[in-house]
This record gives structure tokens, C-alpha cells and sequence, in this order.
């Protein structure tokens, strides 16, 4: 038996759960289900993400205390993933005392080994909110291509990343007050000293996807830099100890502290258990010595792949803890086929969903669509009525209600002595074992390949040897027992094989067969001369009438978001207006269009160029990265700014537009060597211009 301990990264304590969000959590919880059904002692611990300045703004704008916001919410987390059915052994909040005291022991021991250094930082500070500013609270003008309204990162309109200190006419988004300059000390950890740790770490087998070993070895490639670990005051969350006593307080970073809240949430969990005979031992899971004795998991979204794959297992590799056995990175939910859209009723609160919806309908989908790969899936609506009601009731129920009306009105429910039909059963028996390797390589969507192949076997015999004819002839009695029997039996099997990811419809299965155990080893003995109970319906059709709903409820909790937070945007809107006021009266005359000549426009070299790659831009939000085959010796590398309109894939192998005479821009991920052409607004619309196939990639544009 293998000892497990397995998380899903912490969600945010500042909003509510969707569609999105459960895409993990539902994963995690069919990994964790299937491999304690395979026999193996399996722990998932989870927790709230509870500090931050976002946090401590949104207490004060809901006029509580941020203890108040964080409980409020974890309770709201803990309900919606309730209704999903995804059962964590423990469910904590990072906001704790086992998290402040290993958040303190790690910071300790990396000081004391020399892993901390302290450096003056230079940062915009908003003289009204007395706080210093994270670069998504700060907008203005783009110092590059002079946009307005930017942030403080990067621009989403010519795609220059830059310090928001190099912004033109800065302005608090918090306040709308000019910022000042301000510098402070910052504590920072030295992540390249375990460079080569982290290389070796990183390229062990299984530790990580190939696709992320590949994304991780573009960052060691343009070299591993100090790590900020440190905020200023005012910040909810942990003071950092030990620092000067005539020095402003300094917290800890979210990104310290959360994924330390994995080993708070098991340490509770110990003490919780501490003298029952479900005790847990905090130090044969963490300990740097027992590294080999139990295995830990981290099951996380690849936008997180950076703080998980080489700040975490520094953090515990320069602390003299375990480092962990595997980062399991999953990609991005898209229904159909674009972003969770607000307006288009598409951004699912989980509980809008369970409102209309089965969560198990859910559970099921996400599974026939989950691989091993770090890839984006597709919630298609249309898809996903059909696939329920299709493989559910269509295929795996419809086995049970077509044969147990028989074996209870004409044998009292009983089964047969002997397997009428061994070979068929033996075969659907052994691909259980396939079945359980492909959940435990978290192949959701092979596994539920293999139990649907079984159950089409269950339905052609079925179809086959007709009992319902059968029964309607004389001498035919032990022949329709056989039949049905053979049909319940193979039931009972897709139940053992379904039961990680529709734990409640195998909950009622179990009472319809009159058994308590559907573990994968329980499959081995088949149900002879066994009773089983009157049969009552175990999932219903989708109706398409309760999506439609549940998409108009999801409009509609929009609209009502929106209304709720009305009061608190007044201020900024009565700002807004006048700006407005004072840019109409500057411009009592149309805006005239600044016209260049012909022989500017000349002198822009625009070619054919091939999308050979397209990847996200780690730490940001708006750039996808891609790589062009613009017919020259080597591919270009260039920024662009459209990551709120497209996902990588969508641009992979497309022919688009380059202006390839435009100087290289260096920016904080690299070397921009061109701009690929869209058209649109910059902020609702973006589209890429691609060009058909027979596109010459190289050819210039006139």
C-alpha cells in the first residue's frame, strides 16, 4: 500500500468559485478516488489562498475586516465544492496558525543558510491609500507607443512590457491619485543558487509533464533571477520575523505563504486525527528524510507552473524539507470553443451550474476530455447533452433498467449460480486493469474510452439474445435469467470502473445490487446467486430547457454583480466623467486625424510569416509568445499583445502578417523581433489578419 498525500493549488479567497475552478478540483478529487479504490492510502488537503492587498481592498470596500471577507468566503468554497462532490480530507485557510509557523520555520532556515538578501526597491506609492502599488492598480500612458489607459505592466496595444515606473501621467486605479516615488527594503530569496539543483530536480523522471520540463527550460535559458519575497504595510497576511526594530513592518508575499498552506492544512489535519486510528504522522510526509517513503502530489493550472516547479521545491530544498514527488499542470477551460464570456452567459458560477444542472453530468464530462497532457478542453454544450445522455443513461443505465424489471418479477430478484457467458465477463474483468492504469496516469479520457467500449459489449448482448422475446416464449425461463444476470454483472462492473468520478450514482448502485464494496479488487468476484433490490431510476436525460436556463441565470447574476457593486465604482465613475468633461471642452473641434505620406508607409517591410509555435508568457497576463517562420536563416521570436482574445492553439500553423523591418524591442521575457498585424479594439476585439494556406511564407506584402 502506497502512502499519498495529494492538494489541489489553493483558490483565491476573493470571489466565488466557476466552471473554470472545477475543472482541478474535479480531477484531483477522481485521481485521489481512484487510486484509494486501487487500495492505497490516499490524503487530499486543500485550503483558502487568504492573504494579499486585493483581500484587504475587498474587506474595505464590503466594509467588514479581512477576516471577516476570508471566512466568509471559505465558506462559500467549502459549499460549492460540496455540491460537486469533491471530498478533501481536510479544508483549511492559509490565514492559520500551522501556516504562519511553517511560513516562519522555512523563512528561518533559508536566512540562515545565506538564501536571503535584502535590496532597496523603488516602487509607485498612492499618497491617499497610503500604500505602495502592485502593477495591476496603476494605469497610464504607454511609454513606447504613448496609449492611454495601460497598465502597469504591459501594454495590450503595441505589446511593450515595461516597470510601472516608466509609465507617462501614472494614476492610481485605487484612488486616481497621482503616485510618487518611494523606495523601500525588499527581502528577496536567492533563487539562482540552486540552479542546478532545480535543473536536476526538473528532468527527474515523472516529475513534471515534458511540456513543462520544455516551458521551464525557457526561463532557465534566460537565467533565474532573486525572487521578491516581501511586502510593505499596509498588507494582510504575516509579518516577516525578525527584521530590524527600526525598520517599517515587512510581510510575507502571498506566493511565500500559499503553498506552504499545503503543508499547514495536513499539519491540521494530524492534529485533528492525533490519537484515532486515522493518525497521520505531519514528518513521514514532509520530512527531507522520507522522500521515499510517501509521495506527495500537487495537481495545478499552468498558469502556475512557474511558482510550483521552481520557487516551491527551492523553498523546501534550501529549508530541509521533502521536495514533491510530482506537479501534475492541467490546462484552461474554454466553452464552446472561446473564453468563459460574462456577456454570453458562459462564465458558469459552480453554483448557478448545480442549480440546473447534476454535478455529476459535470464530473463525468471533464472526464471523458481530461488527459495526461497540459491542454486546454472544451465544454461544448451542445456536446456535453449529448455525451451524458448518450454514454450515462443511453449506454451504462439503460444496461440495468432493460434487466432488472425481469430477475425481480419473474425470480425475486435472484441471479444466477453460474456465469452464463464467463469469456464476455473475464474480458470486461481484465480491462479493468487498463482502466485503473489510466486513471492512475490521470488518462481520465482513455479510462472512460475503455469503460464505454464495455458497456456498448453489455448493450450488443443484450440486443442479441432479446429478452424481452426471450420471455415471451415457453422453456425460456433459465435462458432470460442467464441473459439478465450477465447484464447485471457487467453493470456492477462499469459501477466499480465509474465509481472515482460519479460517486453518487454508484452510491445508488450499490443499493439497487444489494452490496457494499465497489473497490477495483472487488470486480474479481462476480455476483452468482446473488439478490438484488427493485430497480429505480439512477440518472435522468439532460433536457436542454435547464442549459438554456443555466445560461440565462449566468446573464443574469451578471447583471446582478454588477448592480451590487454599483456604490462602490461611484467615485471612479464621477472621476471618469470629469476627465471627460474636461477632454470635451479641450476639443471644441473634431479630432484630426495625424496623416503620414506615402513615403512613411514604404518604408513598413511586411511578410508572410508561418505561427511554427505559440505559447503563453509567464507573469503575463495579456502576451502570448510566438515563434514565426518568416522565410529568413531562423524563426523570429515576437511579444504580442493578445492574450486576452486568443488561446495558443487557435494561432499554431496559421499564416499571419509580420512586419519584420520593426527595430527588436527588449522587453522583461526577452527579445521582440516584429509585430504580427490585427485589427480591432484593443479591448474588446482584437483579431488576428491570417491569410489563406497558399500563402508563400516569406513573400512580401505590397
Amino acid at each position: 500500500m502506497r502512502e499519498i498525500l495529494v492538494t489541489s493549488a489553493l483558490p483565491y479567497a476573493n470571489g466565488y468559485i466557476h466552471l473554470g475552478h472545477l475543472v482541478e478540483y474535479i480531477q484531483t478529487d477522481i485521481w485521489a478516488r481512484a487510486m484509494r479504490a486501487q487500495g492505497h492510502q490516499v490524503t487530499y488537503v486543500c485550503a483558502d489562498d487568504a492573504h494579499g492587498t486585493a483581500i484587504m481592498l475587498k474587506a474595505e470596500e464590503n466594509g467588514i475586516t479581512p477576516e471577516e471577507q476570508i471566512a466568509t468566503v471559505k465558506a462559500s468554497h467549502e459549499a460549492d465544492f460540496a455540491k460537486f462532490l469533491i471530498e478533501f480530507d481536510n479544508y483549511h485557510t492559509t490565514h492559520s496558525e500551522e501556516n504562519k509557523h511553517f511560513s516562519e520555520l522555512i523563512y528561518r532556515r533559508l536566512n540562515n543558510a545565506g538564501h536571503i538578501s535584502t535590496h532597496d526597491v523603488e516602487q509607485l506609492f498612492d499618497p491617499e491609500k497610503k500604500l505602495f502599488l502592485a502593477d495591476r492598480f496603476v494605469k497610464g500612458t504607454c511609454p513606447e507607443c504613448h496609449s492611454p489607459d495601460q497598465y502597469g505592466d504591459n501594454c495590450e496595444v503595441c505589446g511593450t512590457t515595461y516597470d510601472a515606473t516608466d509609465l507617462i501621467d501614472p494614476r492610481s486605479t485605487l484612488s486616481d491619485a497621482a503616485p510618487t516615488l518611494k523606495t523601500s527594503k525588499h527581502y528577496f530569496f536567492d533563487l539562482p543558487e540552486f540552479e542546478q539543483f532545480l535543473k536536476d530536480w526538473t528532468r527527474s523522471e515523472n516529475r513534471l509533464q515534458p511540456s513543462v520540463v520544455n516551458k521551464l527550460q525557457e526561463w532557465f535559458d534566460a537565467g533565474l533571477v532573486s525572487w521578491d519575497i516581501s511586502r510593505d504595510a499596509p498588507y494582510f497576511g504575516f509579518q516577516i520575523p525578525d527584521t530590524p526594530s527600526d525598520e517599517p513592518d515587512k510581510y510575507f508575499y502571498v506566493w511565500l505563504d500559499a503553498p506552504v498552506g499545503y503543508m499547514a492544512s495536513f499539519k491540521n489535519l494530524c492534529e485533528q486525527r492525533k490519537g484515532t486510528a486515522n493518525e497521520l504522522d505531519f514528518d513521514r510526509y514532509w520530512a527531507e528524510e522520507n522522500e521515499h517513503k510517501t509521495e506527495v502530489y500537487h495537481f495545478i493550472g499552468k498558469d502556475i507552473v512557474y511558482f510550483h516547479a521552481l520557487f516551491w521545491p527551492a523553498m523546501l530544498a534550501g529549508s530541509e524539507f521533502r521536495t514533491p514527488t510530482g506537479i501534475f499542470a492541467h490546462g484552461f477551460l474554454m466553452v464552446n470553443g472561446e473564453k468563459m464570456s460574462k456577456s454570453r452567459g458562459t462564465f458558469i458560477k459552480a453554483e448557478t451550474y448545480a442549480e440546473y444542472l447534476h454535478p455529476e453530468y459535470l464530473r463525468y464530462y471533464f472526464a471523458s476530455k481530461l488527459s495526461d497532457k497540459v491542454e486546454d478542453i472544451n465544454l461544448d454544450l451542445a456536446d456535453f447533452m449529448q455525451k451524458v445522455n448518450s454514454d450515462l443513461v443511453g449506454k451504462v443505465v439503460n444496461i440495468a433498467s432493460r434487466s432488472a424489471g425481469f430477475l425481480v418479477k419473474k425470480y425475486d430478484g435472484m441471479l444466477t449460480e453460474v456465469c452464463a457467458e464467463p469469456l464476455l465477463l473475464d474480458d470486461i474483468t481484465k480491462t479493468g486493469d487498463e482502466i485503473a492504469a489510466a486513471y492512475e496516469n490521470r488518462e481520465f479520457s482513455r479510462a472512460m474510452r475503455l469503460i464505454m467500449q464495455c458497456a456498448d459489449k453489455a448493450n450488443e448482448y443484450i440486443d442479441t439474445k432479446k429478452p424481452w422475446a426471450l420471455a415471451k416464449l415457453e422453456g425460456t425461463e433459465q435462458e432470460v435469467q442467464e441473459v439478465c444476470s450477465v447484464a447485471i454483472n457487467i453493470f456492477r462492473q462499469l459501477m466499480v470502473y465509474l465509481a472515482p468520478v460519479l460517486p453518487e450514482l454508484t452510491e445508488n448502485a450499490k443499493a439497487f445490487l444489494n452490496i457494499d464494496d465497489l473497490s477495483f479488487a472487488s470486480r474479481n468476484q462476480w455476483l452468482l446467486g446473488h439478490k438484488i433490490n427493485k430497480f429505480k431510476p439512477l440518472m435522468q436525460r439532460i433536457d436542454e430547457k435547464d442549459v438554456s436556463a443555466m445560461i440565462e441565470a449566468s446573464k443574469a447574476s451578471l447583471g446582478e454583480a454588477q448592480e451590487s457593486t454599483q456604490d462602490t465604482k461611484a467615485a471612479a465613475q464621477k472621476v471618469q466623467k470629469e476627465k471627460d468633461s474636461k477632454k470635451a471642452a479641450a476639443n471644441d473641434s473634431p479630432k484630426q486625424t495625424d496623416y503620414i505620406g506615402i513615403e512613411d508607409f514604404a518604408k513598413v517591410e511586411m511578410k508572410v510569416a508561418k505561427v511554427l509555435s505559440c505559447d503563453y508568457v509567464e507573469g503575463a497576463d495579456k502576451l502570448l509568445q510566438l515563434t514565426l517562420d518568416v522565410g529568413e536563416d531562423k524563426p523570429r521570436n515576437v511579444f504580442s499583445g493578445i492574450r486576452k482574445f486568443y488561446e495558443p492553439e487557435q494561432l499554431t500553423d496559421k499564416k499571419v502578417i509580420c512586419v519584420t523591418n520593426l527595430a527588436p524591442r527588449t522587453m522583461k521575457f526577452g527579445v521582440s523581433e516584429g509585430m504580427v498585424l490585427s485589427a480591432g479594439d484593443p479591448k474588446t476585439s482584437l483579431v488576428v489578419i491570417t491569410l489563406p494556406d497558399e500563402a508563400v511564407v516569406g513573400d512580401l506584402l505590397a
